[in-house]
């Protein structure tokens, strides 16, 4: 089932591309403002990435791009908003692996088909998740919170940003490898999952840095590991998930990503358009310090490596959520 939907996701993607039209339509875009949907609440990484870019995108396409947080239902609300609007250039989603590549597998009823429905633009960000606890917490290391979690189970909660994100799979899939448990609590988004977690509501969280990093400057929080194979650049002092010296977690790897997308049947030169648009505001100085100090990398590329690394990742978690027996309907 995996390796057919990476098929048909490739399929659909080479055929929407391959629509005509010529220099000109890209000359007519945009016609009007943008409206860039966020699947995720103000003051998440996906808000933090988008509002970094706006003015910039504004110079370069000549028309406002207002922001519009859809953060209902995982983010797939706003993603299926996007994929149902005319494809025509002006209604933009920034979505991430959930919505993309594990909702899928984890909805029986998805309002709409990431491989039918969706055009990849450009990717964004790709970072790992930083998992880390409550103060409260006596663990310091990977090893020793699955120690806890498996000699305690059900005693610890952890908070996700939303079900079926990375932020809620990345734990699920550490809990099935291990044979520990802890119970899962879903916040719409980062901050409240945040905050839930740095008062000790829940103890533990995965989540982009951004989101972390001010509660354990704080004290409130202490990071434990990244779930990238490698460190992370931008904290090179805390270890991977693999560095743990858990055997079951050794070659660990699991990162967050997210991107911009159009509705499918978008004429291929107005992606080239928007990809060009947001290829440079990434690289715009500016923009990539503020992405840089909230923890996150800009990523950019071609719609084609979107595409693959949307597909890639379908085939690689669609196992990871069987295994796990998550399911959100």
């Amino acid at each position: 089932m995996n390796h057919e939907f990476r098929r048909h996701f490739l399929i659909a993607a080479i055929a929407t591309w391959a629509i005509g039209g010529g220099p000109a339509q890209a000359q007519a875009f945009p016609s009007r403002p943008i409206r860039w949907i966020v699947v995720a609440p103000a003051g998440s990484s996906l808000d933090v990435i988008a509002r970094a870019m706006q003015e910039r995108l504004k110079e370069s396409l000549g028309q406002p791009v207002v922001i519009d947080n859809r953060a209902a239902a995982g983010g797939t609300q706003g993603t299926g908003e996007a994929a149902r609007s005319a494809p025509d250039g002006h209604t933009w989603v920034m979505s991430y692996n959930g919505p993309l590549s594990y909702a899928p597998f984890l909805y029986t009823k998805l309002p709409y088909n990431p491989a039918r429905d969706l055009q990849p633009v450009v990717l964004t960000t790709s970072q790992p998740n930083l998992i880390a606890v409550h103060t409260g917490v006596a663990a310091n290391t990977m090893a020793e919170l699955v120690v806890a979690l498996r000699a305690s189970p059900g005693k610890y909660n952890f908070a996700s940003v939303g079900n079926g994100s990375s932020s809620h799979l990345t734990l699920e899939y550490i809990k099935a490898l291990t044979g520990s448990f802890a119970v899962h609590i879903p916040f719409n988004g980062g901050p409240p999952a945040v905050l839930s977690t740095a008062s000790g509501d829940t103890q533990i969280l995965a989540a982009v840095p951004t989101l972390i990093t001010p509660q354990i400057a704080a004290g409130r929080m202490k990071a434990i590991a990244v779930t990238g194979a490698q460190r992370y650049s931008l904290m090179p002092q805390v270890p991977t998930v693999g560095e743990s010296g858990v055997k079951e977690l050794q070659g660990f790897d699991a990162i967050a990503w997210n991107g911009v997308l159009v509705a499918a049947g978008t004429p291929r030169p107005i992606v080239d358009r928007i990809n060009a648009a947001v290829n440079a505001a990434l690289n715009d100085p500016s923009v990539r310090e503020r992405l840089k100090a909230a923890g996150l990398e800009a990523a950019g590329g071609t719609p084609e490596q979107f595409a693959r690394l949307i597909a890639d990742e379908s085939a690689k978690w669609a196992p990871v959520i069987q295994r796990t027996g998550a399911k959100l309907d």
